[in-house]
């Protein structure tokens, strides 16, 4: 890898690091500064297909509690980020919430030297917690 590309990697492990703490923390400011403000959420889950705006999103994370209000854990991983060019890649992350155990596809942009999810695609099951493992 070269020099610019460790840098970048580095730079969306550390947005990465970010959305799961935003998520976790349910802080949609700093969940909002991690995505371009055209950026687009959809969800598949049970064969409801939504497709949501920023401005749509955000206010629902804001009036949830968080997990960890609940004590829940952080469980946030990066699972493979993959390269598509220069300013362009996807990272597949997983976390959960409660009994949800999502797995999250994050498109991702990289404008004036900055990485941002340009859309948020994903998926959930749902099991106890004890069964997570």
């Amino acid at each position: 890898m070269t020099s610019s590309e460790t840098a970048d990697f580095a730079a969306i492990l550390d947005l990465c690091g970010h959305y799961h703490d935003a998520l976790h923390r349910s802080d949609a400011e700093l969940l909002g500064s991690l995505f371009h403000a055209n950026a687009l959420y959809a969800a598949t889950t049970d064969g409801d297909i939504r497709f949501w705006s920023m401005d749509h999103y955000l206010p629902i994370v804001a009036g949830r509690p968080s997990p960890a209000s609940r004590g829940e854990p952080a469980d946030g991983e990066v699972v493979s980020v993959t390269f598509a060019g220069r300013h362009a890649a996807l990272a597949q992350v997983r976390s959960s919430i409660g009994e949800r155990f999502f797995t999250d596809f994050l498109s991702l942009v990289k404008i004036d030297g900055r990485w941002l999810i340009a859309a948020k695609v994903f998926d959930y099951t749902t099991r106890p917690r004890d069964a997570a493992a």
